[in-house]
């Protein structure tokens, strides 16, 4: 008897620390579908400046995320996020649709658990360790 109560309490802790260690730490389509138009807004931002165009804002539709590769950068646990989206662009005269585009985020949990960060990698040397630039996603 002593030996069942034993394994049927293992089995309970076994289930708790493995819902305990995921619950939060995995990026939600939300989370992603802020951090892809986080980056959208920035290439808008120079677009519109360089071109002179008058972009009104764009949407983010159908995502779907077909990877999630954990690691860690600097020291924090992170996600290589893959996948695809339709992309509407809204300009002065029509929308414009872009359907099934790619993309590719790395998402980085803050340290206390409560807040994400984008994190695109910094252009540089082959030589040199990457260099993160990071931007809260609200």
């Amino acid at each position: 008897m002593n030996n069942i109560v034993r394994l049927v309490l293992t089995a309970i802790l076994l289930v708790l620390v493995t819902a305990c260690g995921s619950i939060g730490l995995l990026p939600t389509s939300e989370l992603v579908q802020k951090a892809i138009a986080l980056g959208l807004e920035q290439t808008q931002q120079k677009l519109s400046q360089q071109l002179d165009l008058d972009f009104q804002g764009f949407e983010i539709k159908r995502l779907s995320i077909t990877q999630e590769q954990p690691l860690t950068i600097e020291n924090l646990p992170a996600f290589h996020v893959r996948g695809t989206y339709d992309l509407i662009l809204k300009l002065p005269k029509r929308r414009l649709t872009q359907p099934k585009k790619p993309f590719d985020v790395y998402l980085q949990i803050q340290q206390e658990g409560k807040t994400w960060r984008l994190l695109l990698p910094q252009k540089g040397s082959k030589e040199t360790q990457s260099i993160w630039r990071s931007y809260l996603i609200q």
